[in-house]
């Protein structure tokens, strides 16, 4: 019983977040070869879900440029489904790369989730605000 205990504490602790590491471009570049190896059999190489191993999947991998990510769309949502895995599908847990590679992934998962995206419109900051008339008097 008591190492059921210990086992079950460890594993909590395994799941816990370190430290969210910031984005960096060497993250993203390590995301993606990991991405490569490991999702584009499922997901595709732009993440659309239109791998060569999708034809045989139900449900069919995520479109991560039009689908919603069942458990959030924030990197700390994206790390725990690829730390878990995700029940009744073919999402399993990649628990078994290293922390690191881990986060890599999901930073380049979102990195493809958001070049799907329209650019937002740029402001233009240098123009002139429209001059306010001043009102008329009246006669």
């Amino acid at each position: 019983m008591n190492r059921l205990v210990v086992a079950a504490v460890v594993t909590s602790a395994t799941l816990a977040l370190a430290a969210t590491p910031p984005s960096s471009k060497e993250l993203l570049a390590k995301g993606q070869a990991s991405f490569n190896i490991n999702c584009v059999p499922c997901h595709g190489p732009k993440g659309a879900g239109d791998g060569p191993a999708a034809v045989a999947l139900n449900p069919k991998p995520r479109n991560y440029t039009t689908d919603t990510f069942k458990n959030g769309d924030k990197v700390e949502n994206v790390f725990k489904t690829l730390a878990e895995g995700l029940p009744n599908t073919a999402m399993v847990s990649f628990a078994h790369l290293s922390e690191d590679e881990r986060w890599a992934l999901a930073y380049y998962v979102l990195d493809l989730r958001n070049a799907g995206k329209p650019p937002a419109p740029a402001v233009d900051t240098k123009k002139p605000e429209a001059k306010k008339e001043a009102p008329k008097a009246k006669k």
